[in-house]
């Protein structure tokens, strides 16, 4: 019940609760049920997965990182609890700011979860999804695009076309696109995938608002300026109002709007500086 009450804590959107209630809740699983029993070693991933989503990516590392190889003792190398205990460690990894080594990770894991799952599994998927976004973040936009392009059809085929895993994958291929040189076609994936994720998730989801950000982003590196700008002006108080005026989201909006702003002055000739 305790576990119980933790967890929907935290998927309710306090993840700082969430944490604070699976570090008083350890020491007695550990007590009663014992350090290495299944429920305590749930209890201490959870406690590492909310201790990052309550703003701690290193904490949330190192926990998962002490905790791996116990699990790997416990439940055996190719285990699910395992395997999925390797997709947090690199993916906290990469939050912790090392996405070479996230990358790194989640390349050998792949590979295992191939054999293990299948090719076609979510949990393949994910790792999949997670190893271009790391490749991208490590630096090789390029190689990431590639890999999201060759995703792509295989979310779309097993997962649907309008399954928000799909459609991550998408926002991605779009970004990575544009990151790997070409504006004008980073610049029409985010225009028809716009309106799918407003219809799909709802025009303030993260998603939606992300596709809108890119949208923004690529029509200006294509050299329409007051498109950006005006994209920018219609993104800035979604921004403002979900995330607050100070988010570092709304903060760069409001940066990329000035900016466009000036370029489409610029552009007409007005002189405004």
């Amino acid at each position: 019940m305790r576990t119980d009450l933790a967890y929907w804590t935290g998927a309710a959107g306090d993840a700082v609760a969430a944490r604070d209630q699976f570090t008083a809740l350890l020491p007695t699983c550990k007590r009663v049920l014992g350090p290495e029993h299944p429920d305590t070693l749930t209890a201490c991933g959870n406690l590492a997965y909310w201790t990052g989503e309550a703003g701690d990516p290193a904490g949330a590392r190192d926990q998962f990182a002490a905790l791996l190889p116990v699990i790997e003792q416990v439940s055996g190398a190719e285990h699910v609890s395992t395997l999925s205990m390797r997709i947090d460690l690199a993916y906290w990894t990469g939050r912790a700011g090392d996405p070479a080594a996230a990358r790194d990770q989640d390349a050998a894991l792949l590979p295992v979860c191939e054999r293990v799952f299948g090719v076609e599994h979510p949990t393949t998927l994910t790792v999949r999804s997670n190893l271009a976004r790391w490749t991208r973040e490590a630096g090789d936009a390029a190689a990431a695009r590639d890999q999201g392009a060759a995703l792509l059809p295989v979310c779309e085929r097993i997962l649907g076309p309008s399954h928000p895993e799909t459609l991550a994958v998408r926002i991605g291929l779009a970004r990575w696109t544009g990151e790997a040189g070409d504006a004008a076609g980073a610049r029409s994936q985010s225009a028809a995938l716009l309106p799918m994720c407003e219809r799909v998730l709802g025009p303030e989801h993260p998603y939606a608002l992300a596709t809108r950000n890119e949208l923004a982003r690529w029509t200006g590196r294509t050299g329409d300026a007051a498109g950006a700008r005006d994209q920018y002006a219609a993104l800035l108080p979604m921004r403002e109002r979900i995330l607050g005026p100070e988010h570092q989201h709304t903060v760069a909006t409001r940066d990329h709007l000035a900016y466009w702003t000036r370029q489409a002055a610029a552009d007409s000739g007005s002189g405004v500086k």
